[in-house]
């Protein structure tokens, strides 16, 4: 397991917007949390993806989902779940933004900080290449592929599917392909062996994939959208140099302990 904490790529310009975006998921967080279960299974219904809802599109009918409760039973003195279902209505408006607000949406504490960590780490450096305006939209875009491969591979799912990972895997996708030399200072664990080591950040980042890869390949139908990260991974990869290109962003500089081309 490879668990990165620094990067060696400095950056010239602050990070507005990867700053941003980590203060509004924290706050959409802490809003969320104070919420009664109930009320918070609906917003996520309503805010997430579900991926089912595309058909709505097509053929506008109504799609039971269920919501759960905790009651107290007292015949046999112990709680229980109490299970209704919500009819989700074929509002249109409602399905094309869940593909943008379900990003700012998490499940619990480490579902927002692991996604929020990987954006601190690897956010900056894309944002500086890209510029503010760029790198948000391939954030966003990027997070909006990730819906739709997941949605590719389980259409009919009635799950939420909820949380920024889908983005930041774009993210973290842009950085492998722009930075593969980068040194990742990283903490790993093999067995009983833990060290911290200095990685380039195409291992990192591509043992991260590859992690995806065999999850997904294993576990669809499960309660994490892999195909999601994925999706998001390749889409960073195949946006970055496309923006790169549109925007006339040259080569990054060299970084210390590189590897240079033959010039020849």
């Amino acid at each position: 397991m490879l668990f990165p904490f620094h990067d060696d790529n400095p950056t010239e310009r602050t990070p507005v917007v990867t700053y941003a975006l980590i203060a509004i998921n924290l706050a959409a967080f802490l809003a969320t949390s104070r919420l009664p279960p109930v009320e918070r299974q609906l917003l996520v219904y309503r805010r997430g993806f579900v991926p089912a809802r595309i058909a709505q599109l097509a053929e506008p009918k109504p799609i039971a989902v269920p919501i759960d409760r905790v009651v107290w039973n007292p015949r046999h003195n112990r709680p229980e779940v109490d299970r209704k279902f919500l009819r989700l209505q074929p509002n249109r408006r409602e399905i094309a933004a869940s593909v943008v607000t379900c990003m700012f949406l998490h499940g619990g504490w480490m579902h927002l900080l692991g996604n929020m960590w990987f954006l601190w780490i690897f956010g900056n450096n894309v944002e500086d290449r890209l510029g503010a305006v760029p790198f948000l939209g391939v954030y966003l875009l990027g997070g909006i592929l990730a819906s739709g491969s997941h949605w590719m591979v389980e259409p009919g799912s009635v799950s939420p599917v909820i949380g920024a990972s889908g983005a930041v895997a774009t993210i973290l996708g842009a950085y492998a392909v722009t930075w593969p030399w980068a040194r990742v200072r990283t903490l790993v664990f093999l067995f009983i062996f833990v060290t911290i080591i200095d990685l380039p950040a195409l291992l990192v980042l591509g043992a991260w994939f590859v992690g995806k890869l065999l999850a997904g390949g294993s576990a669809v139908g499960g309660n994490v959208a892999w195909w999601a990260h994925i999706g998001g991974f390749v889409a960073g990869v195949v946006m970055m140099p496309l923006v790169s290109s549109l925007i006339g962003v040259g080569t990054p500089k060299r970084l210390p302990g590189e590897p240079i081309e033959d010039l020849w």
